[in-house]
């Protein structure tokens, strides 16, 4: 009777034993950088397409990258997907993430595999875009605002208290502006342009995208983001205008990376595969999102600014996406701006 019985605990609890690893073997645990709407809009396709649960969190790229960092000796993340590509490059670089060769590759655009190769593979282009800024028309007419066509317009003393941008230690496109004008102007001109700038800011937000959306509101007059977020905040029907800088501009490279040490290791691979095809792609303009496609075969919205129509620089991946560059530059941020930001 009292081996029976020992035997019929053993027998449940090995069912327990199977039944949860059949469940979390249905499981995905996946951070998306991009915006709350499009991060949805994939989860449900996704979810719908496999049947594999997606345990879905929104962060910034940077509050992603530190959160990464932080779990490297016991990860919670199987997947980020989006975001802007420094932040990848810099995980990758670290150890933080794995490599993996998508049989998709060869549909991706040249921009796209050149992110792979720098990173030996351990992340991926999924989307592009330029930044850029955008400015509430409506705004502009009350105040009898010039349009700033310049990186130096933004300077102009009657925008005080009206330019709004995200900081650079939580946002990706904050990182790439701050880049992107050390790439311009050299690094000393651009902290003390950034020191300028500072007099007109009235808010370093969390999100990149939240001051375009703030400007289209009319809580500010301009927000410096990708253009595509200015685009996605016009096309909602607010009265806004996105504009290249007339010096020329950086551009991210939205990426994608699977977590060292993952635990649901093949459905992670399964994602990483599935957001890369030419369909799937081709549905982020159902979400507002107007990103220029990675996949070569996808249909690229009518909306998205295009890279042959802006000033773009020769953006430096390679050392901008390097840890130490990364560390360098915000704590000079820290130090300069941040530290006096109103």
């Amino acid at each position: 009777m009292r081996l029976a019985l020992m035997a019929a605990t053993a027998l449940a609890a090995g069912l327990m034993t199977n039944a949860t690893a059949s469940r979390a073997a249905e499981e995905l645990n996946l951070i998306c950088s991009a915006d709350v709407v499009i991060c949805e809009m994939m989860q449900q396709m996704f979810q719908k397409e496999t049947g594999i649960q997606v345990n879905m969190v929104r962060l910034s790229s940077g509050e992603t990258y530190a959160k990464i960092r932080a779990e490297a000796r016991n990860p919670k993340t199987d997947i980020w997907w989006a975001g802007t590509g420094d932040p990848h490059l810099q995980a990758a670089a670290e150890g933080l993430t794995q490599e993996y060769k998508s049989p998709l590759l060869g549909e991706l655009n040249d921009w796209a595999k050149k992110q792979a190769e720098a990173s030996g593979f351990r992340t991926v282009g999924v989307y592009a875009g330029a930044l850029g800024w955008g400015y509430n028309t409506d705004r502009f007419k009350q105040k009898n605002y010039k349009e700033p066509k310049c990186w130096a317009d933004l300077l102009d003393p009657s925008f005080k208290g009206e330019i709004q941008m995200a900081n650079p230690n939580s946002s990706g496109t904050a990182y790439t502006a701050l880049a992107t004008l050390v790439q311009i102007m050299g690094e000393d001109k651009a902290y003390d342009y950034l020191k300028k700038l500072n007099a007109n800011i009235s808010q370093y937000t969390k999100s990149g995208s939240a001051p375009v959306k703030a400007a289209g509101r009319g809580e500010t007059a301009i927000g410096i983001v990708f253009m595509h977020d200015a685009v996605a905040v016009a096309v909602e029907g607010f009265p806004v205008k996105s504009v290249a800088p007339c010096e020329g501009t950086g551009y991210e490279i939205g990426s994608m990376s699977i977590v060292k040490g993952a635990r649901n290791l093949e459905n992670a691979k399964k994602w990483y595969d599935w957001a890369l095809k030419a369909d799937v792609q081709s549905h982020m303009k159902e979400a507002k999102s107007f990103q220029l496609p990675s996949n070569s075969k996808a249909e690229v919205p009518k909306e998205s600014p295009k890279f042959s129509d802006i000033k773009l620089i020769d953006y430096d991946f390679a050392k901008y996406g390097d840890p130490n560059t990364r560390k360098t530059l915000l704590e000079r941020w820290d130090k300069e701006i941040g530290a006096n930001a109103n």
